[in-house]
């Protein structure tokens, strides 16, 4: 009785030690990531572009940069080939919405699944905004420009080249498409000459 007494003893004493431990870890990590949000190079506690900031506007590559071939641009195993039609540059040039999707399927399984999304909102909207994937081993560049700091990262930009709309993580269907309808015109005369809304 009296080994299984100090046996308890000791069980215990180590289940405190194991807890006090890691109650130390989740402080010191939750120290650090406070140290981090203050740092202004990443934006403070902003991740992303603020709402009404202008979109960058720099070149990213498209399907015809990599000869047509798809898996050299994105790691979805569903790509859509109207995704990959525009660099970001030249997007921003046709006084269009756009929905900028950052995914990267290759190591994010909820990637997947938003892309999916977004190509079902893309047969609707098709004519009037133009949907690009940024897949980040392919356009780090752009994650670095629009502050991205994992995916899948959302951004809705009106006409005029303005961040309406930044979501970082998954969003439904209903969730995207009230983004996509925030970039929308709402007076027809503002559709670019020659586009139908």
């Amino acid at each position: 009785m009296i080994h299984m007494g100090c046996a308890r003893q000791r069980s215990t004493h180590q289940r405190r030690g194991t807890c006090v431990r890691t109650a130390v870890l989740v402080l010191g990590l939750l120290t650090a990531l406070s140290a981090c949000d203050k740092n202004d190079r990443y934006g403070g506690s902003f991740r992303g572009l603020a709402i009404g900031s202008k979109a960058p506007s720099l070149a990213t590559k498209t399907l015809a940069d990599v000869g047509g071939d798809l898996s050299k641009i994105t790691t979805y195993r569903q790509p859509d080939p109207r995704m990959y039609q525009f660099s970001v540059d030249k997007a921003l040039a046709q006084g269009k919405p756009i929905l900028l999707e950052f995914a990267t399927p290759g190591h994010c399984t909820p990637c997947d699944e938003q892309l999916q999304v977004a190509k079902a909102l893309l047969e609707k909207y098709q004519d009037r905004v133009i949907f690009i994937h940024m897949d980040q081993y392919q356009n780090p560049q752009a994650y670095k420009a629009y502050r991205v700091m994992g995916d899948p990262w959302t951004f809705a930009i009106d006409k005029d080249g303005v961040v309406r709309v930044q979501r970082p993580g998954k969003m439904l269907y209903q969730e995207m498409e009230f983004a996509i309808q925030k970039i929308l015109p709402t007076d027809p005369s503002s559709t670019p000459p020659g586009r139908v809304s």
